[in-house]
């Protein structure tokens, strides 16, 4: 060890008659260490909630949607063919969309209409494997057509499996004696899913794509295609290639354009907050520049006699910085322990719940990554680090001679 480490090490146990020192020496670290630890759980929660809900966003709609500008597909079958042998495309279903109202006897409400292939549409969504009650049997039995509602809506509906519920589309009237009124027809409740987000569980609905056509009307046509990709972050490159083997009127829509808005709001998010919680480390470094001034003031004379024996400025000053990054490295490394286990804590045993009406999703979601870890100790050692600066450059100033003047 070099003798400017081991005085370092010595100089941060102050004597008896100035343990004020060391007591502002361990609120340094204690800074530093709830400084970094509020940061990387902060972050780690931030890119949990993310992943979680570009998880379930992704799982309810397809990584690319494929429309005809101006108009239906009228040839479904021949652009999925198409589709599929673009590389990166796993999968391909039809869909029909459309804006609805679902009633029953207990309340009525506006939601989304999606018909749907029973066949290929678990290739673009995790829609057959979210099914908490009944199944996605929606062709014709016994006269009515089934649909697929979720738990919020089947809730407010007051329905279940089995049960009469009236769709109403505002697309299209139907000519009567009485006259005009809209289009409606009643459908049986084949199942209830589960996503785990509210706006999906409270404002989706699936009925069959052939019951979709007869209903809207459509004469064979679909409004559009749900392509599922092997890599999500390749959807902008697969989408160009799918419109130019396609070309126009085709043209493609992927999930980062169609949720843009609220995946860069929480980007700007995690760095608004990174920024303000770094500020508890800027008061931990202001404690350390504290701490620091009153042990050069302390150790005029060993400065004094030091430089008398030889030491140089440059010496003296890497005694003081070297003392500062001692704390700046044990708080980080102590917050980073402690986030660790505290995120761990919180990712197994998910202890704080969560209203889904008010956010997206049940639970406090967990994601730890070490770059976070290395981003925020980074930047908790280059702030101890500048701190450090002022200090030792007064110490290593000092002249030998005001040190012993008075010995």
């Amino acid at each position: 060890m070099k003798y400017e480490t081991f005085i370092s090490f010595r100089y941060l146990k102050s004597k008896r008659r100035h343990s004020f020192i060391s007591v502002i020496t361990l609120i340094s670290i204690a800074g530093v260490t709830l400084g970094v630890m509020a940061l990387i759980i902060v972050l780690s929660v931030m890119r949990g909630f993310e992943n979680d809900l570009k998880g379930k966003i992704l799982g309810m709609n397809a990584d690319i949607v494929v429309l005809k500008n101006g108009g239906l597909i009228l040839n479904p079958g021949r652009i999925i063919e198409q589709v599929k042998k673009v590389p990166g495309v796993v999968g391909a279903s039809p869909f029909i969309y459309s804006q609805v109202m679902i009633s029953s006897g207990f309340g009525a409400t506006g939601v989304a209409l999606r018909g749907i292939d029973k066949k290929t549409v678990g290739q673009v969504t995790v829609l057959p494997k979210i099914i908490k009650q009944g199944g996605l049997n929606l062709k014709p039995h016994g006269g009515l057509p089934g649909i697929l509602i979720g738990t919020e809506l089947s809730k407010s509906l007051g329905v279940h499996t089995g049960d009469v519920v009236r769709v109403i589309s505002p697309q299209g009237m139907v000519i009567t004696p009485a006259g005009n009124i809209p289009r409606f027809r009643r459908f049986r409740v084949a199942g209830i899913f589960e996503s785990g987000m509210y706006d999906y569980d409270s404002g989706f609905t699936f009925i069959d794509i052939d019951v979709a056509k007869r209903f809207f009307r459509l004469r064979g046509g679909v409004t559009g295609i749900e392509v599922k990709v092997k890599d999500i972050y390749a959807v902008k490159r697969i989408g160009r290639e799918i419109c130019r083997r396609l070309q126009f009127p085709y043209y493609t829509r992927d999930w980062m354009t169609m949720n843009r808005n609220l995946f860069s709001a929480l980007k700007l998010e995690r760095i608004t907050m990174f920024i303000i919680l770094t500020l508890i480390v800027w008061v931990a470094a202001f404690n350390i520049v504290s701490s620091l001034i009153m042990v050069v003031m302390e150790k005029n004379r060993d400065i004094a006699i030091l430089k008398a024996m030889g030491a140089t400025s440059r010496s003296v000053m890497k005694i003081f910085m070297r003392e500062g990054m001692i704390v700046g490295i044990f708080g980080t490394m102590l917050g980073s322990v402690l986030a660790f286990i505290a995120c761990a804590l919180l990712k197994k045993y998910r202890f704080i719940k969560l209203p889904t009406d008010v956010y997206y999703i049940s639970t406090l979601p967990v994601q730890m990554a070490w770059s976070d870890f290395i981003i925020i100790a980074g930047s908790a050692l280059a702030i101890c680090f500048l701190a450090t600066i002022y200090p030792a450059h007064q110490a290593a100033k000092l002249p030998p001679v005001e040190g012993l003047r008075y010995e």
